[in-house]
């Protein structure tokens, strides 16, 4: 089976300070995987390099086997940042308007239904939405789209309980199992349930990455009690 995700040697400084420090990995299709650690362990810049937003020092990069930051590769990814880049005065059905214009593999229906089931008037624009409403909404529209990997950058951050319950079932009940997807969060325990294996992430380097089941047996605890351990949380 090809890998849909290859990183060989990856490095990234800025100035004087290194994010990431000869970082390697291989994923296959079909996996859930949480990158995990600490804030300023290096997520979010190992995950925008691999959607081809940020360029490295050295190393290599391919996304279903092509070079990260090409055509090829940003059509495979569907990318939910930890920030919105949407504009707050445009409307749900405005927004799903663009999505469906710039992104052949998206799916209106789907999108639509999942806004439904929410009680969302689409003609209403984001601002006025709840934080976590706004987070649903951002989720749809990665999750409505046919990708190969999706890459979630701290979805269930600053939302309350209710709101990551249902980004969580969104998560499962609408991923593809021939895609794979790269959850990035410090809150374990939420996410521990849906993952398949995970990556522990130390000052740019990979500290582990295992099955989860390889490391509830092998080290008799759960992934949140190891990454406490590990981090000293």
């Amino acid at each position: 089976m090809n890998n849909l995700l290859e990183i060989q040697g990856l490095s990234k400084t800025y100035g004087r300070v290194t994010a990431l420090n000869d970082v390697s990995l291989s994923i296959e299709p079909g996996h859930i995987i949480g990158l995990l650690g600490p804030n300023g362990s290096g997520k979010t810049t190992l995950i925008k390099i691999i959607c081809g937003l940020l360029q490295a020092n050295s190393g290599t990069v391919l996304v279903d086997g092509n070079p990260a930051g090409t055509a090829d590769s940003r059509a495979v990814i569907s990318y939910l940042p930890d920030q919105t880049y949407l504009d707050g005065d445009m409307t749900i059905k405005a927004i799903v308007e663009m999505f469906k214009y710039f992104y052949e593999d998206f799916e209106e229906d789907r999108a639509m239904e999942m806004i439904s089931s929410l009680n969302l008037d689409p003609n209403a624009k984001l601002k006025t939405l709840s934080k976590g409403n706004q987070e649903k909404v951002q989720l749809m529209l990665v999750m409505s789209r046919r990708a190969k990997l999706y890459i979630l950058d701290e979805p269930i951050a600053g939302v309350d309980p209710a709101a990551r319950d249902y980004i969580l079932r969104t998560i499962i009940s609408n991923y593809e199992p021939t895609a794979s997807m790269i959850i990035a969060t410090h809150l374990i325990s939420e996410v521990e349930p849906v993952l398949d294996e995970a990556i522990f992430l130390q000052n740019g380097s990979i500290k582990l990455f295992k099955p989860i089941d390889d490391i509830r047996a092998e080290e008799g605890m759960s992934v949140d009690e190891l990454f406490r351990e590990v981090f000293r949380c």
